[in-house]
């Protein structure tokens, strides 16, 4: 029998309906809540990105100001920095590193674009071909240049103090190249329509750009400071005393063979060059192309006496070379390469130099052109820890081109007239004497023009101990003619005169203008416990870059050890040097 009908069924059918209803509602709002939740955490997951890319732009943005605070081309570095990726989390060294890359890769563009344009069809004055083959060999040294900077940024050597100068000194002369090769487009023979610089200009200056950026840079690495002024006696440790020591990159064997007395006979030379066919060659140029290459052991060319006349180049290849004569004028390179007859500068030496370590001693080089052919270059040197001892070198304008990088000068004689010892290497000559020579009429004589573009360039001329007088032929007519000290030839021209004796040839004035008042607030120009008839300070230019020194630590600056660090490479030459001041 069926259960019995009840009048309550149809309230319990309501009640479930409603309960379901209500089921399907909560589940409608949960489903709800978690949806607004889900996209209130994407909301929030996106708000939090965005925050942490502005952060990482604002660090970004952050280094980028604070590497290029005191670059002296702002543009050129925001817009290399802002490019490099993770800029906040990278060490200075590694951030030069870059900016060094980006410098070598525009030199590789200027290179690409001076071959372009020296192989196209139209007529190119010799004059131009010249300036242009000149740039290409400099870009070339640049980029070795630019590698070796690279190597000992990411050696990681960050507070050794040579490391720095190190780096310091390949930038130098990188910058040095790039204005170099302008210069080549300038002169009485330069092309007067103006094609070739501007075409090339561009390319060149932004290359200068970065490496003036890396330069400015480079001073914030931190470095030992040494801070000191050594006497001529004092003991330098490690070294001895230096009263008659050598820098520490001249080996015990070299400073032996430049300590020897008398001509080079004495010398255990690898290889001969006699005019009388005694030798194994009669040139030169012959013994420099038979020497091995990138030899890291020295490699000694005895030059017997005679006259060679013949341009010599020492590439950058030919390592650890030594020329060693029988005395001054006794062994004679000579040429006559000038500017009016279409050479450029750069070309025109009578020995040009570019392999690292280079001794010379007991010769002669002379440009013979002639004070009327303007630029005349004896010699030349774009080599890194180059040293001369015992030599004389004889011209008229530009008779000694100290290019770039570390050289030093001991016991030499050098003659000439108009701008005479100039460049931008990092040079000091010691005990050596400066002969100013009768001039042109209407010429001045100009014993130094310095060529430091930059204010970040460890560069300049440091003359100490010595003579500066009038050779022979002036002596008569020295009242006629005016000799200066210096002038500068590029903006940042740094030089100094210390311990020195200064005949009455020199001008009361002592300093000459290059162009108005070109530089003059911007150059470095010093002297210090100078004597003699000229050394007279008193009546001197009142220039804001000159200064007369009184304080021994200021002067120690310029000397063989803190200028071109010799006590680091000097010692295996075997030329006698004074570190400090004497």
């Amino acid at each position: 029998m069926p259960p019995p009908r009840t009048k309550h069924r149809p309230l319990l059918l309501a009640t479930t309906f409603l309960s379901l209803l209500l089921l399907l509602s909560l589940l409608s709002a949960a489903h709800r809540a978690f949806a607004v939740a889900d996209d209130d955490g994407h909301r929030a997951r996106v708000l939090l990105a965005g925050d942490g890319e502005r952060n990482a732009d604002a660090d970004h943005a952050a280094a980028v100001d604070r590497h290029c605070a005191g670059t002296l081309h702002r543009d050129v570095c925001v817009s290399t920095l802002s490019t490099i990726p993770n800029l906040a989390q990278k060490p200075l060294r590694d951030v030069i590193s870059v900016v060094v890359g980006r410098a070598a890769s525009a030199v590789r563009a200027s290179s690409s674009n001076c071959t372009s344009y020296l192989l196209r069809p139209r007529q190119l004055r010799m004059r131009d071909r010249l300036a242009l083959s000149d740039c290409l060999e400099l870009f070339g040294h640049t980029l070795d240049l630019l590698g070796k900077a690279a190597a000992e940024l990411s050696a990681g050597n960050s507070t050794a103090e040579e490391s720095v100068a190190g780096v310091q000194t390949v930038l130098s002369a990188a910058m040095t190249n790039q204005y170099t090769c302008l210069d080549g487009f300038a002169g009485p023979s330069a092309s007067e329509d103006g094609r070739v610089r501007p075409y090339i200009q561009g390319r060149i200056y932004h290359v200068a750009h970065l490496v003036s950026n890396s330069l400015a840079m480079v001073r914030r690495l931190p470095q030992r400071q040494r801070g000191r002024s050594l006497r001529a006696n004092e003991p330098l440790e490690g070294y001895g005393r230096v009263r008659r020591g050598f820098p520490s990159w001249v080996s015990a064997s070299d400073r032996r063979r430049l300590q020897q007395q008398g001509g080079g006979g004495g010398v255990a030379a690898d290889v001969v060059v006699a005019k009388d066919g005694s030798g194994k060659f009669t040139t030169v140029s012959e013994a420099v192309a038979a020497a091995p290459n990138n030899s890291e052991t020295r490699y000694v060319i005895y030059i017997k006496a005679g006259g060679y006349f013949e341009n010599v180049e020492v590439g950058s290849e030919k390592t650890n070379i030594m020329f060693v004569g029988d005395g001054m004028w006794k062994t004679v390179i000579k040429a006559s390469r000038n500017v009016v007859d279409n050479s450029t500068t750069f070309r025109s030496a009578t020995l040009a130099v570019v392999g690292t370590g280079f001794l010379a001693r007991d010769i002669t080089v002379e440009n013979a052109a002639g004070p009327s052919k303007h630029q005349a270059v004896a010699l030349r040197v774009n080599a890194d820890l180059s040293a001369f001892y015992r030599c004389s070198f004889a011209g008229y304008q530009d008779t000694l081109y100290a290019h770039s990088l570390r050289q030093f000068y001991r016991d030499c004689d050098i003659y000439g007239t108009v701008d005479f010892i100039f460049g931008d290497a990092a040079v000091v000559l010691q005990n050596c004497n400066l002969y100013a020579r009768r001039p042109d009429p209407n010429q001045k004589n100009v014993f130094t023009a310095q060529g430091r573009e930059d204010p970040n360039q460890n560069t300049g001329i440091a003359i100490q101990g010595c003579k500066v007088a009038a050779a022979a032929d002036l002596v008569p007519v020295q009242a006629n003619f005016s000799s200066y000290l210096g002038r500068p030839w590029k903006t940042y021209s740094r030089t100094v005169f210390m311990q020195s004796k200064i005949d009455s040839l020199i001008h009361p004035r002592g300093w000459l203008e290059w162009n108005g008042s070109f530089a003059l607030d911007t150059l470095y120009y010093a002297e210090y416990m100078n004597r003699g008839d000229g050394a007279n300070t008193s009546a001197r230019v009142s220039w804001p870059g000159y200064h007369v020194l009184t304080d021994a630590t200021d002067a120690a600056n310029f000397t063989v050890l803190n200028f071109v660090q010799g006590d680091l490479w000097l010692n295996s030459s075997s030329f006698p040097y004074i570190l400090g001041l004497s």
